[in-house]
């Protein structure tokens, strides 16, 4: 039979043991906790960023989509000037080409006024010659 100081022993035993069971299960909990409140934390960093990415994904989308307006905008204004360019060019080339008709006209006018300016200076330097001769002639001067 065993005694009761054996018992006592053997209980003083588990309950050394149970204490030291206990404290190692309160420094698990203390790092389950410590792990689990830095995951939370990291979670939350997680959540953070992708929140951040969301938004500048939408605002990406945003500006993607005012840009692709402003180009159709421009481009349906491009293509108005250019029919507006077409009707005025359309409109004002008869114009056009009767002033370079009228621009060719008067060089041909011109070109028959400085002919006819020489040749009557000609003729007047020819005909000088004579009206000296004359006028000498006239004046009795030798």
């Amino acid at each position: 039979m065993t005694s009761n100081d054996d018992i006592l022993r053997a209980l003083g035993r588990v309950e050394g043991r149970l204490t030291g069971i206990e404290e190692n299960v309160a420094l698990l909990r203390q790092e389950m906790s410590d792990e689990k409140a830095n995951a939370h934390d990291f979670s939350a960093v997680i959540h953070k960023r992708l929140d951040e990415q969301t938004r500048q994904i939408a605002h990406l989308d945003t500006r993607v989509a005012i840009s692709g307006g402003a180009d159709a905008q421009i481009r349906a204004e491009f293509r108005t000037l250019k029919e507006t360019v077409e009707k005025n060019q359309e409109t004002v080339g008869p114009a056009l080409e009767e002033w370079k008709r009228m621009k060719s006209i008067g060089y041909g006018i011109s070109g028959l006024i400085a002919f006819a300016g020489l040749t009557t200076g000609g003729i007047i330097a020819y005909a000088s010659d004579g009206a000296v001769a004359a006028l000498r002639h006239w004046l009795k001067i030798s």
